[in-house]
């Protein structure tokens, strides 16, 4: 956050905003997890030695976060499942991660943290997003000579309807949250995204992600959610990149991709050009802004 803190205190007039992305202390298959959340608790004051001091902590540290402008989380789990235990379950569950998790401890803890993590975006006003169901360093032997996050990561089959109904059935009508949900799976576009974003006043759609941030992926994002979840319920189209030359092409690219697919609705007299005109505002500026509170 200091690099942030930086631009803030520089006499740059730009805006660079951070989000809170707490994957190594919430997934248990990560390397090094239970001392990730042992300093985790150092660095909040909070012993997490019980699950209570550990949702504290995460609390100390949104709160870091939003002082530095944060407005939204990011959580990239391997699935969107979600989950809702009791206070004893979840206890006992954070239990055994912080010992010897097995893969479906792991699993369970992560879904049981984005239902945590939407009850937080509650309390502290923080817009959710969830990028899930990818292989990351599918490659055995660039993650053996080079480490992690190297390359090689491989989109996996996505899933929502069921795997968020426990988060939805708590917060999937309150005002309050707004959950961004993301995929690589094309085919969960139409028969699963695009309905629930239709329906729950929680959700967006998440502009076309990673393999799909392309002409061709944007325009099958359009034909595939529009029709049901509209332009309404999307966040419009986000600087989500770490490669900060390409975010001028990248806006480019997807103002020119949604014009030609609002141009055609113009041009089969399903949409009025004054209409186009206020929808492509929205696309490339209003919703955006709206979606992550900016």
């Amino acid at each position: 956050l200091e690099h942030h803190a930086a631009i803030r205190a520089s006499d740059w007039n730009g805006r660079v905003v951070t989000a809170y992305r707490p994957d190594p202390v919430v997934d248990p298959e990560t390397p090094d997890f239970a001392a990730n959340v042992r300093h985790f608790g150092e660095t909040a004051g909070e012993d997490v030695g019980s699950y209570a001091g550990y949702l504290a902590a995460h609390r100390f540290h949104r709160a870091r976060f939003r002082d530095a402008g944060a407005t939204s989380t990011d959580h990239g789990h391997p699935s969107a499942a979600t989950a809702d235990l009791t206070p004893a379950e979840a206890e006992a569950l954070y239990a055994r991660v912080m010992a010897q998790p097995t893969a479906a401890d792991a699993e369970l803890f992560r879904a049981q943290m984005l239902t945590e993590m939407a009850a937080m975006s509650v309390e502290d006003g923080m817009v959710m997003q969830l990028h899930p169901a990818v292989s990351r360093s599918h490659n055995a032997s660039v993650l053996a000579r080079f480490g992690r996050d190297k390359g090689g990561d491989i989109p996996l089959p996505g899933e929502f309807v069921r795997a968020l109904k426990p988060l939805l059935d708590r917060f999937g009508n309150d005002p309050r949250l707004t959950l961004i949900l993301f995929t690589l799976d094309e085919d969960t576009y139409s028969r699963e995204l695009a309905p629930l974003a239709g329906h729950y006043p929680s959700l967006r759609l998440g502009p076309p992600w990673w393999f799909h941030d392309s002409p061709e992926g944007m325009r099958r994002f359009r034909e595939r959610a529009t029709e049901t979840a509209g332009f309404y319920n999307t966040a419009g189209f986000n600087d989500d990149t770490r490669a900060f030359l390409s975010i001028p092409a990248r806006h480019d690219v997807a103002r020119r991709m949604d014009c030609a697919f609002l141009a055609k609705l113009v041009a089969e007299h399903r949409l009025e050009e004054d209409e186009a005109h206020a929808v492509a505002r929205a696309l490339a500026y209003d919703l955006v802004k709206q979606a992550y509170r900016l």
